[in-house]
């Protein structure tokens, strides 16, 4: 077999492809089915479903001073008002939801806001709506 315009030697190639052969054959994440001791076993009928958190909830990656579930309503909230209704006031808000169809719950609470404040931050609006932001850990 000829090489052609090949930048390695044959012996080179050869060791390169005994270098990566572990990555490319093994179980590794892309979950290869060479090992079927590797597959993890489906929950048993009485058996519950693994989770990644089992003490109810997960506790990783929540600031301090609020709850995943906090998290995750600030979140849905900031995804429907967009960085460029901020620095803002009510109004602008109100107008930034509707346009990227925000649910009638966040609009309903963004309308509660008081007129002649700006808000610079989805972080202070989640405060001006009456919810608890992380705290500071120094």
């Amino acid at each position: 077999m000829e090489r052609g315009s090949s930048k390695h030697s044959p012996r080179v190639d050869d060791q390169m492809s005994s270098e990566v052969s572990g990555l490319v054959q093994s179980a590794g994440t892309g979950g290869s089915r060479a090992e079927e001791f590797r597959i993890p076993e489906p929950a048993g009928e009485d058996q519950p479903e693994a989770t990644t958190a089992p003490a109810g909830e997960l506790r990783t990656g929540t600031p301090q001073g609020m709850s995943s579930e906090d998290v995750e309503a600030r979140s849905r909230l900031g995804r429907f008002i967009t960085m460029t209704a901020l620095p803002g006031d009510r109004e602008t808000l109100l107008a930034n939801a509707r346009e990227n169809e925000a649910p009638a719950d966040l609009v309903a609470a963004l309308e509660t806001l008081p007129e002649g404040t700006r808000y610079r931050t989805i972080s202070e609006v989640w405060a001006a709506l009456g919810h608890k932001n992380e705290t500071t850990r120094w």
